[in-house]
C-alpha cells in the first residue's frame, strides 16, 4: 500500500428537508386546520480515528464526500425522516484543519486517540410545517419554512505518525533492516542512499502482554528542516514518538559517526527545539564488521549508555529491545496538539452588510439574512410577507433607504434577487 500523509478533500453536509403546507381532513371537520410536518435534519459528517488505518492513501482517488439530505415533512403534523450521518475513518494522529468560503483555514481537530470524533460538516436544519405559524389572527397559515442547508468545507488532512519507538539516522545506516529484525514490517532495503522514501512502521512484541510501535524514518540529511530530501515530510513524523533510537553506521570512521549524530540532533532541533529532549537510545549498527566492534568499543568507553546491534547476526537485539521497553516505561505519552478556541474556525453571526454591484444592484450579505432568503418559499404570499416583515426588523430596509435605494432598483440576498419596492 502506497503510503500517502497528505490528503485535501472537500466535505458537505446534508440538507435540511423542507417544511411544508397542510390541512386538516377529518371526516366531519370541515375547517381543518394546519396540519404541515416539519422537514428532517440534514446528516452531519465526521472524522473517525481508526486504528487499522496507518495511511491517507484512500483519499488519493475520492475527495468529495456529501451525506444525506432529510426528508420533507409530511402530512398530519407528520416529521420527515433526518438524514444519516457519515462517519468518516482515518488514521490516528490525523490533524484535520478546515475552511470554508468565509472562513480562512484552521486546526479544527487533533486525532490522537482511537476511537476518536471530529464534527466537521453540520447538517442543516430542517424546516418547520405551516403547522407552527397559525395564530388567533392567522388561522390558516399557507407558508412553510424551507430546510436549510448543510455546511460545506474544504478539509485538508496531515498524518502525524503516532508510534512509540522512532529510529532515526542518516541514509545507509540500517534502520529499515533492523525495523524488519524486530517487527514483521518488511521495508525495501538496500546498498544505496534514500532506499527508503516513506516511513515505515511495525509492531514489536516482546511477549504476549508487552508490545509497542516503531517507526522508521527515512533518511536525513542536513537542511532536511527545510525540505532537503523530503525531510520536513518525515520530521513531522518524529514528534509524536516518545523515544527515539539514534542509529549510527558503525561501518563509518569514529569522526563520520560524530559528525552524523550531530547533523541529525541539529535538524531535530531546527525542526522542533523539543525533540532532543526526548528521551533516546544511541545505537551502533553493523557489529558484524570487525571495524565497527572496534569503534563500538571506543565509544562505550566514553558513553556506557551506548549499544551495539548486528541487525545480520542478531548481536545486541535482545538487550536493544529491553533498553526500549525501559525508556517507553518512563516516557510520558504523546500529547496532543492543544486546540485553543483562537484556532477553531467558528462560523460567524454577523448581521449583514450592504455592497452596490457595478451595475447598481445592492448586494447585502451576512449569514443570517442570507440563511433567511435560502429558508423562504417564494411563491407564497404569506412566506414573502413574512420575510419582508424579518428584512425591517433585522435593520435591512432602513438601511437600504440610508444608501438611497429607489422604487424598482435591484437588491440580491445570497442567490436570490428582487425589485425593491
Amino acid at each position: 500500500m502506497q503510503f500517502i500523509d497528505e490528503a485535501t478533500i472537500e466535505i458537505s453536509a446534508g440538507r435540511g428537508g423542507d417544511g411544508i403546507v397542510a390541512w386538516r381532513r377529518e371526516k366531519y371537520v370541515p375547517k381543518g386546520g394546519p396540519a404541515g410536518g416539519d422537514g428532517g435534519h440534514g446528516g452531519s459528517l465526521y472524522l473517525l480515528a481508526d486504528p487499522e488505518l496507518n495511511t491517507l492513501v484512500e483519499f488519493r482517488f475520492k475527495r468529495k464526500f456529501a451525506a444525506e439530505s432529510g426528508k420533507a415533512g409530511g402530512t398530519s403534523n407528520k416529521s420527515g425522516r433526518a438524514g444519516e450521518d457519515l462517519v468518516i475513518p482515518v488514521p490516528v494522529g490525523t490533524l484535520v484543519y478546515k475552511s470554508t468560503e468565509t472562513q480562512s483555514e484552521a486546526l479544527l481537530a487533533d486525532l490522537a486517540h482511537p476511537g476518536q470524533r471530529a464534527l466537521v460538516a453540520r447538517g442543516g436544519k430542517g424546516g418547520l410545517g405551516n403547522q407552527h405559524f397559525a395564530t388567533a389572527a392567522r388561522q390558516a397559515p399557507d407558508y412553510a419554512i424551507r430546510g436549510e442547508a448543510g455546511e460545506e468545507c474544504i478539509v485538508r488532512l496531515e498524518l502525524k505518525l503516532l508510534a512509540d519507538i522512532g529510529i532515526v539516522g542518516v541514509p545507509n545506516a540500517g534502520k529499515s533492516t533492523l525495523l524488519s529484525v524486530i517487527t514483521a514490517a518488511r521495508p525495501k532495503i538496500a546498498d544505496y542512499p534514500f532506499t527508503t522514501i516513506e516511513p515505515q512502521l511495525g509492531v514489536v512484541r516482546l511477549d504476549d502482554e508487552r508490545s509497542f510501535v516503531a517507526v522508521d524514518v527515512p533518511g536525513l540529511i542536513e537542511g532536511a528542516h527545510e525540505g532537503a530530501g523530503l525531510g520536513d515530510r518525515f520530521l513531522r513524523h518524529v514528534e509524536r514518538t516518545r523515544v527515539l533510537v539514534h542509529l549510527l553506521d558503525g561501518a563509518k570512521s569514529l569522526e563520520e559517526m560524530a559528525s552524523d549524530r550531530a547533523t541529525i540532533e541539529a535538524e531535530l532541533r531546527a525542526w522542533n527545539p523539543a525533540l532532543p529532549e526526548k528521551p533516546t537510545i544511541v545505537v551502533v549498527s553493523k557489529l558484524d564488521l570487525p571495524d565497527a566492534r572496534e569503534r563500538f568499543a571506543e565509544l562505550r568507553e566514553r558513553d556506557p549508555q551506548t549499544l551495539g546491534i548486528s541487525a545480520a547476526t542478531h548481536q545486541g537485539i535482545p538487550e536493544l529491545l529491553a533498553a526500549m521497553w525501559r525508556a517507553l516505561s518512563l516516557a510520558p505519552p504523546p500529547a496532543a496538539i492543544d486546540i485553543s478556541p483562537a484556532q477553531i474556525a467558528l462560523p460567524t453571526r454577523e448581521t449583514f452588510t450592504i455592497a452596490r454591484d457595478d451595475d447598481g444592484t445592492f448586494v447585502v450579505t451576512g449569514e443570517r439574512v442570507e440563511q433567511l432568503a435560502e429558508r423562504t418559499n417564494f411563491d407564497s404570499d404569506e412566506a414573502l410577507a413574512r420575510f419582508e416583515r424579518a428584512l425591517v426588523k433585522m435593520g435591512v430596509e432602513k438601511e437600504l433607504q440610508a444608501r438611497g435605494v429607489r422604487e424598482g432598483d435591484s437588491v440580491r440576498i445570497g442567490t436570490y434577487e428582487f425589485t425593491y419596492s
